[in-house]
């Protein structure tokens, strides 16, 4: 019987192949592993870099969110506008605030003193530039009290008529009293010291220095002094003024209000708000003044005794022609420029 024996070589041979084999295997294997660990470590890396790039991308796109957010649009305009009013009819502040603090001191026959003897004096007293007097806390005032008043009136606007329907007279009352409320108050001590600087009767040097001096001689007090006074004063005015505004464009017809003379219209119809409302406030207005540029500490009640004491009735309407002119001037321009800058950004006011 034949019986066939492996020789030693070949089986050495196998042994010899199978291990490469496991071998060649196993490096495979090692290689394949390096690979995807190295792949992971790239793809951690990457990720690792999108982490530290995604702040300045995300504080990129809250900036330009909040570029774009309808209401600070509202403020830029309504503060551009405020910038152009302020510093065309601050001449016509000055000489009303000089009006209304002038004491009864007249013998009886003397010349009735009018704004045009105001005018002429300041020019000759402190020349030409002393008709800007104030007009520093004007721009502090003014610049961003504007910008509050429209940025608040657009809110409140988009809040409660969401259906896009315009407002009623009454609710436009209550639209525009709403939104100069926010920002007399927030205004307030500002205005204070715009007051006193037009007065005449304390020599302040800067906007900040009158504010610290009221404060370390009178308390914090007197930067809020008039409160009453002044939101009895501004609520009113712009809620009247925004009334007829409204309805007095409303009433024009569509081949006037899309004409290109629609500027000029809209100027036009705030004039008209603008006197209307100026002399309904006017006696808040004298009450006011007097309040703020007192060093005592006046009520409202205290005020009204002493301006019907010293000038009677007539006195809480002195000082009306060149208030009505600077309140009615600087309401129709600032509206108007406010709803050109609305209108070019594609926003409705």
């Amino acid at each position: 019987m034949f019986t066939s024996k492996s020789s030693p070589v070949g089986v050495h041979s196998v042994h010899f192949c199978a291990r490469s084999l496991s071998d060649l295997q196993c490096h495979h294997r090692s290689l394949t592993s390096k690979s995807v660990l190295a792949s992971r470590e790239e793809e951690a890396a990457a990720a690792g870099a999108l982490t530290l790039q995604a702040p300045p991308n995300v504080s990129t796109s809250k900036m330009e969110l909040a570029l774009a957010h309808p209401a600070l649009k509202a403020f830029m305009c309504g503060s551009l506008s405020g910038t152009c009013s302020t510093l065309l009819f601050q001449p016509l502040d000055l000489v009303k605030t000089r009006l209304q603090t002038m004491q009864n001191n007249l013998k009886p026959g003397a010349p009735k003193v009018g704004m045009m003897s105001v005018l002429i004096q300041v020019v000759r007293t402190e020349n030409i530039l002393g008709l800007w007097k104030g007009v520093s806390p004007s721009f502090v005032r003014c610049i961003p009290g504007v910008g509050i008043y429209f940025s608040t009136f657009y809110s409140l606007k988009q809040h409660f008529f969401q259906d896009g329907r315009a407002p009623n007279a009454g609710e436009a009352v209550l639209l525009g009293a709403g939104a100069r409320a926010v920002a007399g108050v927030c205004m307030l001590p500002v205005t204070v010291v715009k007051t006193r600087f037009e007065s005449g009767r304390y020599n302040y040097v800067s906007v900040f220095g009158a504010l610290r001096s009221m404060v370390e001689t009178e308390g914090p007090r007197a930067l809020f002094s008039g409160l009453p006074a002044t939101l009895l004063r501004d609520a009113p005015f712009s809620g009247i003024y925004v009334m007829f505004y409204s309805q007095t464009k409303r009433s024009l017809p569509q081949e006037v209000s899309s004409s290109p003379y629609a500027p000029l219209v809209n100027f036009g119809c705030g004039v008209v708000a603008g006197v209307l409302a100026s002399l309904v406030t006017q006696p808040a207005d004298v009450v006011k003044t007097h309040i703020q540029i007192s060093p005592s500490y006046w009520t409202t009640k205290d005020a009204v005794h002493f301006v019907y004491k010293e000038h009677g009735l007539r006195g809480f309407f002195r000082g009306a022609v060149p208030r009505s002119l600077r309140r009615t001037l600087m309401a129709a321009m600032a509206w108007t420029v406010y709803e050109q800058l609305m209108a070019r950004m594609g926003l409705k006011s």
